[in-house]
């Protein structure tokens, strides 16, 4: 996570309203003005920063701090954008046009008639941006290199239904692709829903901010096969991740580190999963809701992601399977520095846990003994009946 709450200003802000990035010209508090001019007839400025947030799923704020990060990556190339009438696009422009592709879901041609430019600058601006927001904003994506984050993030997770020492939610979501019938890799990436999708794997904190992602396989992939083609899976196994303190549960009991998952993951030492089967005793059922209720953190993050960057929501229209899997990132850096950034648009958003409609949760039956009495002494522990 980047450095945000409490970071000083670099330049004094005069008017709140106004978006302070790039050079003192495309900083200018008249930034919006312009814009709205620019695109006559599809924005009414007079309704200020409420439209701002409407149009761009940022407040000002975020889309200042935004700028900053992707400015020198984004400016260092010598291509010059422009608009249909001649006019050269400024870092905010460009920046606005990314955000409008990825947060709008609507076509390059939408985008472009938009913003008065053509289809092919709206694919070029969009990619360079996704590409400077990668390369400097993936701080704001990482596992928690401090103790005290990590403490923090236990402490919250126990807040929600009563679970100590978790470190995260895992959880997957498919985004859909209409592939081209002559695609010649088209049957790969049919899932089991017969739709052609790729799959994205999250580690989430209490906050809905993504620690861990990955991408970029084929969305008939299940949880397992994910899983273990992860670096964080390796990390896990290896010792080298999830490996702070343990937890005492009472005199000769503990518990490891560990995240939490659907039972379409397997059992582990560093993960656990629900119990299975029906008419479960009252200690298990107990333990299967609030494991639940913790497990909603992910389905809501990866709900809003889908909400709020609506390019990956619907089904893509043909997109690059090469370039997709960054495209997925970026959206997910920006998912977390909207976090991170505290900014107000998240209030204004409904959370729901749809994210992956008609997609039913797969079973795994891989589980590790140890991680299975674990498992119980947890049940036993948040019931309280674990011998003393």
């Amino acid at each position: 996570m980047g450095p945000i709450r409490g970071r000083k200003k670099k330049r004094k802000i005069d008017n709140e309203n106004g978006v302070v990035c790039g050079s003192l010209e495309e900083g200018s508090v008249d930034w919006w003005d312009q814009f709205c001019k620019q695109i006559t007839g599809s924005v009414s400025p007079s309704k200020g920063v409420d439209e701002f947030e409407l149009i761009f799923k940022v407040s000002r704020k975020t889309f200042n701090y935004i700028c900053s990060v992707v400015s020198e990556p984004m400016m260092a190339k010598t291509t010059n954008f422009a608009f249909l009438n001649g006019k050269s696009m400024s870092l905010n422009d460009q920046v606005a046009l990314a955000l409008r592709r990825l947060s709008s879901g609507d076509s390059l041609i939408g985008v472009a008639n938009f913003f008065g430019t053509n289809h092919s600058t709206v694919s070029q601006v969009t990619w360079r941006f996704v590409e400077a927001i990668e390369e400097r904003g993936l701080h704001h994506l990482q596992w928690p290199s401090t103790e005290a984050e990590i403490t923090q993030i236990k402490s919250k997770f126990e807040n929600i239904r009563g679970l100590p020492n978790c470190c995260g939610v895992i959880d997957t979501t498919h985004i859909m692709m209409l592939l081209s019938a002559s695609d010649r890799t088209v049957d790969v990436w049919l899932d089991r829903k017969d739709n052609h999708s790729m799959i994205l794997q999250v580690i989430v904190d209490p906050e809905m901010r993504f620690h861990d992602i990955v991408t970029g396989y084929p969305g008939k992939m299940d949880d397992l096969s994910v899983l273990q083609k992860s670096c964080f899976f390796d990390l896990s196994e290896k010792g080298e991740r999830l490996n702070g303190n343990k937890l005492k549960l009472t005199e000769g009991t503990e518990i490891r580190e560990y995240i939490v998952g659907d039972s379409g993951f397997p059992l582990l030492p560093w993960l656990i999963t629900p119990y299975q089967g029906q008419e479960l005793p009252e200690i298990k059922t107990e333990f299967n809701k609030r494991h639940f209720a913790t497990r909603l953190v992910a389905q809501r993050a990866l709900a809003r992601l889908k909400d709020v960057w609506r390019m990956i929501h619907g089904v893509l229209w043909r997109p690059d399977k090469n370039r997709l899997p960054r495209v997925i990132l970026a959206c997910c850096i920006l998912h977390n520095i909207v976090i991170d950034m505290e900014d107000g648009v998240l209030d204004e958003l409904t959370l729901t846990p749809q994210h992956d409609s008609g997609y039913q949760t797969e079973v795994c039956d891989m589980a590790d003994n140890k991680a299975s009495v674990s498992r119980d002494k947890l049940a036993l522990y948040l019931s309280g009946r674990l011998p003393v």
